[in-house]
């Protein structure tokens, strides 16, 4: 008996808020071939986000989890698991999703969700990594792919490399040049967790 690929292949699901520029470069890159994966389902807490209309060009599912339709947020949650089992997710990756995930969720996925951050962790967590940096006036920053644990931006460390701040720098300068690492990273980081070169051991 010969079994499909969608057996084969490792069903990853998105969860963003956003543009999702970062979300859109990674299923090209899985649609190409490049990763060995396949896009579920892209899923947004906002109805209005960029992310929805990039995947319905790119051919993929969407769907909408939004925060004001649960009365509480443990509610909210088991929505997006509803989504993510219905549609048979293996792998979770974030990408500008601007929401902090519960302890109780992120356990029941130990090991299955992945983030892109624009910093190098643990510098410059949180939701304005590249203002932060940029402000701080350091002479380098970073991009960190991470498995997602319990805390803020800080679950371990997948891959991350340096980014220099130039001193002709502006903040969109600057933010193009992590940009571009990022496309090239999270791809990078999400083929070495499918491959298991990369994955959590409970302890």
């Amino acid at each position: 008996m010969v079994r499909s690929s969608r057996f084969l292949m490792k069903r990853i699901a998105f969860l963003v808020s956003g543009n999702g520029t970062n979300m859109e470069n990674l299923v090209r890159e899985i649609q190409a071939g490049r990763v060995p994966g396949q896009a579920a389902v892209v899923i947004s807490d906002n109805p209005r986000a960029g992310a929805l209309e990039r995947a319905k060009k790119l051919g993929v599912t969407t769907a909408v989890v939004e925060r004001k339709d649960y009365e509480t947020k443990q509610d909210f949650e088991t929505g997006i698991e509803e989504a993510l089992s219905q549609y048979e997710a293996d792998l979770v990756c974030l990408a500008g999703f601007m929401r902090i995930l519960s302890p109780g969720f992120v356990e029941r996925h130990f090991g299955r969700i992945v983030n892109i951050h624009p910093a190098y962790l643990p510098e410059f967590p949180g939701a304005h990594a590249i203002k932060d940096a940029f402000e701080a006036k350091v002479k380098q920053t970073g991009v960190t792919v991470h498995f997602v644990d319990a805390g803020v931006d800080s679950g371990p460390i997948i891959l991350q490399e340096r980014v220099a701040v130039r001193p002709e720098d502006t903040l969109e300068t600057l933010e193009a040049r992590i940009h571009e690492k990022e496309y090239r990273l999270y791809p990078e980081a999400v083929k070495l967790v499918l491959s298991g070169k990369a994955r959590l051991e409970k302890m």
